[in-house]
């Protein structure tokens, strides 16, 4: 499979998808690293951005405890530690999560969900579908989602983009 044209066949079509928006995510980005946290309502507007349905959940976390996680990301080191930071807040599963820190590092970081890891699994990347996942899950998808970067001189958000777009071209039926 000829990778740098998959992506950039898929970063073209994935305007076309229902995801995340990059542009948001990256004036998400610049507001964290210059204030070197999060506000809830910040939070409430990815986690909006990722999943509508469940965004309300955010405004469930205390003002203090999302400025308190969100400038303790920035503190640690280690992808399983930040997003486990990230799923201790309301309204944050890992694909949520990943949100927050694609719009952080955007080098390092990919917005992640089923499509994601389906567009794996396809590529063979990882082994079997999964409708639910977690942040070791997180973790296990980012290896590969670099390695595609490093291959193809895209960031690692720009190859979790492709990637959903890629699950949401080729996929028949329904996503679960």
């Amino acid at each position: 499979m000829d990778l740098p044209a998959l992506v950039d066949e898929y970063l073209d079509y994935y305007e076309q998808t229902q995801g995340v928006l990059p542009e948001r995510l990256e004036s998400f980005g610049d507001s964290y690293r210059e204030q070197g946290h999060l506000t809830r309502d910040q939070l409430y507007d990815i986690a909006y951005e990722s999943s509508t349905r469940s965004a309300y959940h955010v405004e469930n976390n205390p003002e203090s405890r999302c400025r308190e996680v969100t400038a303790n990301v920035l503190a640690v080191d280690g992808d399983f530690s930040k997003i486990q930071l990230l799923c201790g807040l309301s309204g944050f599963k890992a694909p949520t999560a990943s949100c927050v820190l694609a719009a952080l590092d955007p080098e390092r970081h990919a917005v992640v969900d089923t499509r994601v890891w389906a567009t794996l699994d396809r590529l063979d990347y990882l082994d079997g579908r999964k409708e639910t996942f977690d942040a070791a899950d997180y973790v296990t998808m980012l290896d590969p989602i670099r390695e595609i970067a490093t291959e193809t001189g895209h960031s690692a958000a720009e190859v979790g983009y492709a990637l959903f777009a890629h699950d949401d071209d080729v996929r028949e039926g329904t996503l679960h």
